[in-house]
């Protein structure tokens, strides 16, 4: 039978469990510091995921094997995931459905100022988009196909599980919050080992 280290994904209850002593496995939150700053699992680290991507070589010199990787759902947490394991750290796992599972799961979060999360910014613009030139289309023919176009955009984003609009949104100085570099990513991997 395989245990929780055989496999990928780790749910709340088991993720609690393990960070129970205080020695569990390292956290490694996905998220942009926007959505880390508004709420959080105590103990993890931040590591945007643009920030992941791009320095995943340096990053491996400061993780062990026993990485747990956070985002809101466990998309972008799967997305760390593959890169990481690309780079050559074996054993990662995923937090199955993200913070949203371990809050609902009674796990505990550190708050910061409330803020919306990228996948309700994403709904606001690519509604308001389709509203307004779905409206307009009415007085000017053919703006309604800019609605058409964001349908399609969120159709590849689901296929794809990427999210342009998403990317784009979390360069906002709203979810931007305080400036996640690799250094100060790394002296704080550092002053945990």
């Amino acid at each position: 039978m395989a245990t929780d280290a055989d496999q990928p994904r780790l749910g709340p209850a088991a993720l609690r469990e393990l960070t129970r002593t205080g020695e569990g496995p390292r956290l490694l939150d996905v998220r942009t510091p926007g959505e880390f700053r508004t709420a959080h699992i105590p103990g993890s680290y931040n590591v945007p995921l643009d920030t992941l991507r791009e320095h995943r070589a340096e990053l491996l010199h400061h993780l062990d094997e026993d990485v747990v990787l956070v985002c809101r759902s466990g998309a972008r947490a799967a997305q760390a995931e593959k890169a990481l394991a690309e780079a050559g750290l074996p054993n990662l796992r995923v937090l199955e459905g993200g913070v949203m599972a371990w809050e609902a799961a009674g796990g505990t979060l550190t708050r910061g100022p409330e803020r919306w999360d990228l996948e309700r910014q994403v709904r606001l613009v690519a509604g308001s988009l389709v509203l307004a030139t779905g409206i307009a289309g009415v007085f000017v023919p053919g703006l309604h196909l800019i609605g058409t176009a964001v349908g399609a955009g969120l159709t590849f984003a689901a296929l794809s599980n990427t999210c342009a609009m998403g990317m784009l949104l979390s360069k906002l100085p709203y979810n931007r919050g305080p400036r996640t570099d690799i250094d100060s990513v790394v002296a704080a991997l550092r002053g945990a080992s």
